[in-house]
């Protein structure tokens, strides 16, 4: 038996952590022409932050139950966007919702996918310079090549 090694014929899957943002979609957009051109597939995460109110209450499943409709109307317009690439490119693809930090949902589920690549939008937030971007994190969890899209 042939035991899995990364990164040996190209990326045969790529993790794209997507937002809603204009660098999100470049990244889903790059992370698809990357798949495209490799024979590979695209598991889009959108990382679902559980809300500040979960952590100051003593019920938090209850606070993190409450959708958001701003939030709501974001996933399907994600999903939505995920689904019409993959065919418009002949590329297979997936769009994942996870709980948690965009950190640990994207190196979750590229862990759990043996990935080969994450890709990742540039931040645009001022306060990443002084704490880090998920860019730098997912870099600093080194395990997988990390791109940029600016």
């Amino acid at each position: 038996m042939v035991s899995f090694e990364y990164g040996c014929d190209g990326p045969r899957a790529v993790v794209v952590g997507i937002d809603g943002s204009e660098t999100g979609w470049r990244a889903l957009h790059y992370a698809v022409g990357q798949a495209r051109r490799q024979g590979g597939r695209v598991v889009a995460v959108y990382a679902d932050r559980l809300p500040s109110v979960a952590f100051a209450t003593a019920v938090p499943l209850a606070a993190a139950a409450v959708t958001d409709p701003q939030e709501d109307t974001l996933l399907q317009e994600l999903r939505a966007g995920v689904e019409e690439l993959g065919p418009q490119y002949g590329v297979e693809v997936a769009f994942e919702v996870v709980a948690g930090d965009p950190v640990l949902a994207l190196t979750r589920v590229a862990g759990r996918e043996r990935a080969d690549a994450v890709v990742v939008g540039a931040s645009v937030q001022a306060g990443h310079k002084l704490f880090g971007s998920v860019a730098v994190r997912v870099v600093r969890s080194g395990r997988w090549p990390v791109t940029v899209v600016p």
